[in-house]
């Protein structure tokens, strides 16, 4: 593996082989976070059983985990791999000619990106560790709420306007990061010229319709506080 990691060649491809991970993770987050604002009785049922199953808790968890942590160090070593590369082109060549914005400043959409992550495990997933394994209650309810508890919780957390704001801000740098990682991770994987303008409205449509469904999400439960 770290044979495989130390060429240019294989880096590339962990990274898009993660980054694949991520989205279709995104996609699945998204689809049953959706279901927040039009059947909150689903939400609560499918967040149960995402939050209690054995599989997914201790074995599909930690490996999200560390893909999350791959992914954000993969693309940190790749980005100061390729600095040091385009030191030496952009002698010769103008880099904003030869390439995209977002290609040239993922790291930073990458930053805002983490510091989001950050952000929503203190919201969300520290919590939910700290009811489950540190007081052991795994029943999904809580004390003044009738039923399942992650409606109240989701809807409860988009009440500060402030917070609202830091999700909208960081949908839109996952918009950024996905307009070019999307493609990107397809080239790493040995994607021909024939298929790059399919790629890029695939990845377009996926980089646009995610995030916005995301930001409809934090906006639609602040706006019905």
């Amino acid at each position: 593996m770290s044979g495989f990691l130390s060429s240019s060649i294989g880096r590339k491809v962990a990274m898009a082989l993660s980054a694949f991970f991520l989205m279709f993770f995104l996609l699945q987050h998204f689809a049953i976070n959706i279901l927040s604002v039009f059947n909150p009785d689903l939400f609560n049922e499918v967040s149960h059983f995402m939050g209690t199953n054995p599989l997914i808790q201790f074995g599909l968890q930690p490996v999200l985990i560390f893909g999350v942590v791959f992914h954000f160090v993969m693309g940190f070593v790749l980005e100061i791999k390729n600095k040091s590369a385009r030191s030496v082109k952009y002698v010769k060549n103008n880099g904003a000619a030869n390439s995209t914005w977002m290609s040239r400043n993922m790291i930073y959409s990458g930053l805002a990106i983490l510091a989001f992550m950050i952000l929503h495990f203190i919201d969300f997933w520290i919590p939910e560790i700290n009811t489950k394994f540190i007081q052991g209650d795994w029943s999904g309810t809580m004390e003044g709420v009738e039923g399942l508890r992650y409606f109240t919780e989701l809807h409860h957390k988009f009440e500060n306007p402030i917070r609202v704001g830091a999700y909208v801000i960081a949908f839109v740098f996952l918009i950024l990061h996905l307009l070019h990682g999307f493609t990107s991770a397809f080239q790493s994987m040995g994607g021909s010229a024939s298929q790059k303008k399919t790629l890029q409205n695939i990845g377009k449509a996926y980089a646009y319709i995610i995030p916005l469904g995301f930001i409809f999400i934090a906006l639609y439960h602040h706006l019905n506080h």
